[in-house]
Parts: C-alpha cells; sequence; structure tokens
C-alpha cells in the first residue's frame, strides 16, 4: 500500500524557512560542512568520513559531456542494428543481435529474466542517454525550464540500471564458452558495445551536476502537502553564525540545505525543495525496515540461486545442469583462471558479502553501535558501486541461450537458479539503495539530538557521547 508522507502537526515550524549558499550535507555520514570555492581539478571530501562531496572538472560543464553524448547515441543506434556474434556448428550458422538475447528467455517461459535483461540492456542506456541530451540543453538555456530538476532526479535513480559496462564482461565470459563448443565470430556490436561503455562512462564523469543546481533559481515560495506556501529567504553561511544542526536539512535530490524554524524531525516529511520540487526527508523514509525486507529476501532467493543450475547445456546427446559454482570450477579447468576468479568473486562472493555487509550496517544501527564508523561508511560506497557486477552470469546465460539454439547438434536453456540469482542481484541493489548510511551516525549519538523521542537506537542520539558538529572542507586536488 502507498502511504502518503506525514507533515508535521505544528505548521508554524515550517513557516520559517532559509537556505544557506555554501553549506553542505555529507550523505555518507550527515555532517554539515561548509563548502570551500574550488578551482578546475579540484574536489572536496568530507572532514570526517572522507566522502566527495565536490569535484570541479576541468573540462567544459556542457560541451564536453555533450560531445560524448552523441557519441554514445550514435554507438547505441549502431549496436541495435548490428550483429553481436555468429556461432558456426558443423556447417550451421546462427547470427545474434542484442534482441535475440531476452526474446529466447521469453520463448522459453523466462519472462521475469527476459524482461530484465532487456530492460537494463536496451531500454535503460536508450533512456538515460536521452535523458542526458535534455539535461544538457536545459542548463544551457539562460533559466533552467521547470521540468529540468525532474529529470535530473530520474536520470541519477535511472542511471545504475544502465549496465552496458556489465553486458561487455557477460560477452566476454559466453565467447570463452562458446571457443570449445565450435567457431566463433565476435560481430561488430560487441566492439560498439565497448566503446558506447567508455562513452557512457566519460559523460559521468565529465558532467557537473553541482553546476547545473547552481543554474537552477531558488524559488522565494515553497509549498506543505497541503497546499499551504511558506516563504524563502537566501543567506550565505559566512554572513550568519551556523544555526543549531538539528534545525538543518538537505534535499536528498540536489542538496540545498535549509534552516527550520524548529528541530528537523527525522520520521516525518518536512516540506518541498524551493529548488528541485522533490519532497525533503531529514533521512531515508523506513530506511532500516526496507533495507532489512530486501536483505531477507536475498536471502531466501540466494541459497536456490547456488543450489539450482542456471543453464542445461547440451551437445551431441550429452550434457547436462550447471550452477554459478560448477561455471566457475570449470573456467578454472580450462585454463582460464583470471576469468574463473572473476565469475566466483562477481557471481558468488559480491552477492553474499553484500548481504553480510549490510545486515552488520543495519544490526550496528539498531544497537547504537559506534565502533569503526568511518569503515561501515566506506564499506557502504563500495557495496553501492560494485553490486550491479554480479549481473554477469545473468548476461552470459541469455547469450548463451540466444547463440546456441541447434536442436539436438547443441542447445543451451535456461534454468530456474538464473531466474532465483537475478532477484539475489536486484533484491541486494534495492537493499542498498534504501539504506541511508547516515543513519549509522545518527545511532551513535553524532549528529545532534533528535527531536521525535522515538526509543530507538536509529532515531534518538544517545546521552553521553560526542554531538554533531560542523567543519570546514579544505580543496584538494583530484
Amino acid at each position: 500500500m502507498l502511504r502518503r508522507a506525514a507533515w508535521p502537526r505544528r505548521t508554524a515550524d515550517l513557516r520559517h524557512v532559509r537556505t544557506i549558499d555554501d553549506l553542505v550535507e555529507c550523505p555518507g555520514c550527515g555532517l554539515f560542512q561548509r563548502r570551500p570555492p574550488l578551482q578546475a581539478g579540484e574536489l572536496a571530501a568530507c572532514s570526517r568520513c572522507g566522502q566527495t562531496l565536490e569535484w570541479r572538472r576541468r573540462t567544459s560543464p556542457l560541451q564536453t559531456p555533450l560531445a560524448f553524448c552523441i557519441s554514445s547515441c550514435a554507438l547505441y543506434l549502431a549496436a541495435l542494428a548490428s550483429s553481436l556474434m555468429t556461432l558456426d556448428v558443423y556447417g550451421r550458422e546462427r547470427t545474434v543481435d542484442l534482441l535475440t538475447g531476452p526474446m529466447e528467455l521469453l520463448h522459453e517461459g523466462w519472462g521475469e529474466a527476459g524482461l530484465l535483461v532487456g530492460l537494463v540492456t536496451i531500454a535503460a542506456p536508450a533512456v538515460v542517454i536521452g535523458m542526458m541530451f535534455a539535461i544538457l540543453y536545459a542548463a544551457s538555456r539562460r533559466q533552467m525550464p521547470d521540468w529540468a530538476p525532474h529529470l535530473l532526479i530520474w536520470y541519477e535513480k535511472m542511471r545504475p540500471w544502465s549496465m552496458i559496462e556489465v553486458y561487455v564482461l557477460g560477452i566476454f565470459v559466453a565467447y570463452t564458452k562458446l571457443t570449445d563448443l565450435a567457431h566463433v565470430d565476435v560481430g561488430p556490436a560487441v566492439y560498439l558495445i565497448s566503446a558506447l561503455m567508455l562513452t557512457m562512462a566519460a559523460t559521468d564523469s565529465t558532467l557537473d551536476t553541482e553546476r547545473i543546481w547552481r543554474h537552477r533559481r531558488v524559488d522565494a515560495i515553497t509549498r506543505q502537502e497541503d497546499g499551504e506556501r511558506v516563504a524563502v529567504s537566501h543567506v550565505h553561511i559566512d554572513e550568519i553564525p551556523l544555526p543549531p544542526v538539528d534545525h538543518l536539512v538537505a534535499c536528498p535530490s540536489c542538496g540545498l540545505v535549509g534552516e527550520l524554524g524548529a528541530p528537523v524531525s527525522n520520521l516525518r516529511c518536512v516540506g518541498v525543495c524551493p529548488r528541485c520540487g522533490h519532497k525533503v526527508w531529514r533521512r531515508a523514509p523506513d530506511t532500516l525496515a526496507r533495507t532489512s525486507a530486501f536483505l531477507l529476501s536475498a536471502v531466501i532467493f540466494y541459497f536456490p540461486a547456488n543450489l539450482y543450475p542456471v543453464m542445461t547445456f547440451f551437445k551431441m546427446g550429452g550434457g547436462g545442469g550447471h550452477t554459478i559454482i560448477e561455471g566457475a570450477i570449470e573456467l578454472w579447468q580450462d585454463g582460464m583462471i583470471p576469468l574463473s576468479l572473476l565469475v566466483f568473486f562477481a557471481s558468488i562472493l559480491v552477492p553474499m558479502l553484500k548481504i553480510l555487509s549490510l545486515s552488520w550496517m543495519v544490526i550496528g544501527t539498531w544497537r547504537g553501535s559506534s565502533f569503526a564508523l568511518v569503515k561501515r561508511t566506506r564499506l557502504f560506497r563500495m557495496v553501492d558501486v560494485i553490486g550491479r557486477w554480479s549481473m554477469i552470469d545473468v548476461f552470459m546465460v541469455s547469450i548463451l541461450v540466444a547463440v546456441v539454439r541447434f536442436n539436438s547438434l547443441a542447445s543451451v536453456t535456461a534454468n530456474a537458479g538464473m531466474v532465483a540469482f537475478a532477484s539475489v542481484v536486484v533484491l541486494t541493489l534495492f537493499a542498498a539503495w534504501s539504506f541511508d548510511p547516515r543513519v549509522m551516525w545518527d545511532a551513535a549519538g553524532l549528529n545532534g539530538p533528535s527531536p521525535d523521542g522515538v526509543a530507538s537506537a536509529a532515531v534518538r542520539a544517545r546521552t553521553g557521547r560526542r554531538t554533531a558538529e560542523t567543519d570546514r572542507m579544505e580543496p584538494r586536488q583530484a
């Protein structure tokens, strides 16, 4: 069921809203810090947990990502129209493209897996490239259109679902398995996708979202959910004494920091951002409950994903099912040790380590532990980055199912283990995206007092510990 965001009952708390320029909240630990002026090539990192908060690129903020975006569009369209690979088995050939794998999974009855592969390899890259074009166009306007902030927010949400770089490794693993079966010719789409991976990464690397957000006006009026309007004033952090930390809140989308006239609740939505229009929560709502639910579901699917075969391989009447671990062992026995280690790490260790790491963070937060907070925060960032790479086996199976379709001579079919494994990957991704690492520091009492009065270490600072502080970041070379 969808739940409507709850707002503070005392509307007077929201009548005094003031945005503060050059004050930023670290998304990793929740520390409010003054942002120093940055020169080209410099970055600002959190003084407490070390997370990079802003990076001023040396390249042009609009022209450079636009050039890479145009290249990505051309490469994507060319890849769709090109062949991926051709397999020759005893004189019989089969040529496949990007669409063949998802379609074969649908024909075999694994619609969920086929839809997932199609979304992350075909639909998501197209949507992301189109969004980037629109964002760069809006940023080039003298006044950024009202639709641009929403598009930039959705780009940040959609970008992780574009898994071209993971698909490239899936192609490589599938190719190594096919070379023992028959003659394989790599099509131009493989090279085009590899180039697309580089251009999309370059687009993100040269895009300076902070500059784009600064180009967006901050409205003088914001509103509550019930439609009541609230006046907004603007001030620079150097012009005022530092406000109480529990009165500050940062927009989770654009990072704009605002000061309210009363302590900010951790449990309720506190308003609408006057710059991007996103609903503002001091902390992600129900972060521990949602993360725990996703983790529990991932654990349930983890065991069948490793015990059941992900595919069944037949050649000249022989063959059988292959589990994930059997695939890694087979690569090792064939002398492809680096590739075997890659598959073992990405498909077996990474999902397990993600589950264990996030469980440690959730349990530590419930207990209000201050042990290894910086290490836990850095571990979360690593978990958030590497989680997508576990899709290698899913992509490999989709390619093999598409290519090896020679009836009695040779064939590959997908099995239930592949669907279970894809479920584990998706659920652990959702678990990582649902977790707000700032609550670990809140629970340890390092981000100031909580006005909620809830008897939980996740939302109430413990007494006798150092409270939140602010600091000034020092710029350094990237």
